[in-house]
Formats: C-alpha cells, structure tokens, sequence
C-alpha cells in the first residue's frame, strides 16, 4: 500500500470532480478526522489515517483490503469509480437525477435511465456531467453521465437516453465473485 503519484491523484480527482466538484476537499478534512487516499493491487482506498497507521502492520502481500474501495486504474492508467464510493459521493453530489419507481428496477439491473422513467433532474445539469442517481424516495441507487442537458430533457421523446449508466447498487449482487 503506498500514497498515489502526482498523475494518479490528478486523475482521480479528475474523475471525482465531475460528480462532486470542489467538494473533494471535505472528503479529506472531515471534522471526524484527516482521511487519505492509499493504492494498493491497483485500487484505491480511502481511509482515515488512524487506520492507515494500523494497516502499516501487515504485510503488503497479506493485505486484501484496508478502508473503502473507491475504484481502480485500469491497465491504461484511466481511473473507475466502483459503485463502494457512492456513500461517500452521494451527500456531497452537485448533479443529481431522480428516478421513477417503475424506473429502479431498470436501472439497478445495469440499465440507461429513459426520460419515460426520469423524476426529476437537477437544473443546469450539462451534457455529459457525472450524475448521482436517486429514487424519488431520495436513496442513493448509482451513479451515471448525463445523455443530454436539462433543458434537451424536456423536449426529447419518452424512449431516449437522457443518463448513462456507470455503477449501481445492484453490482453488489450481480457481481459478487468478482469484486474483491
């Protein structure tokens, strides 16, 4: 385990930014404590340095995992947020959709999000700007990329895509003997 080059942070950060904005910065100065970013296999983990400093106890090749799992790099060192992280990035998103009920169904099962199934959506949301999906009972379901704009959203036709998908809960169950 050991911290995250100069390139590694700024493309995470990148990729954090476009769902939270500057709201990166309150996820490591929490008045609970000083929270970091570690990489180890590829993957980075967030964790408070309390508990860095009692991973520093095991062995690196004993070590499964330490923290929160907040995505990997992949082989050509671009960075995927794991749907793991969604607790962290939901209270702090800038742009959020809400979706249906008939709609969450959908889109747990790893599907688009269809202006038919959108809720509501928030104002000025641009075209490709990472989103944080909801259920219109405001629990965080996911996490997407805008199709198209706000205003595209009210006159486009009930069957297009207005978010793509990315990451949901429903990961958790269809793929659960890969992630690790």
């Amino acid at each position: 385990m050991r911290p995250l080059t100069e390139e590694e942070t700024k493309t995470m950060f990148e990729k954090l930014s476009k769902y939270i904005g500057e709201n990166i910065k309150l996820l490591v100065d929490r008045p609970d404590g000083t929270y970091c970013f570690r990489l180890h296999n590829d993957r980075v983990y967030y964790m408070s340095e309390k508990i860095l400093k009692l991973a520093t106890n095991i062995s690196r090749d004993k070590l499964v995992s330490v923290g929160t799992c907040f995505g990997k790099f992949t082989k050509t060192t671009k960075f995927r947020l794991h749907i793991t992280a969604l607790d962290f990035l939901a209270p702090y998103a800038k742009f959020k959709v809400w979706v249906k009920p008939g709609a969450e169904q959908s889109f747990l099962y790893g599907n688009h999000v269809l202006k038919s199934g959108l809720g509501r959506i928030t104002e000025n949301t641009e075209q490709y700007q990472g989103v944080v999906v909801y259920s219109m009972a405001d629990v965080p379901l996911g996490f997407g990329v805008a199709a198209k704009s706000t205003q595209e959203c009210r006159r486009v036709d009930p069957m297009s895509i207005v978010v793509f998908h990315q990451a949901d809960v429903g990961e958790f169950i269809r793929n659960e003997d890969t992630l690790t």
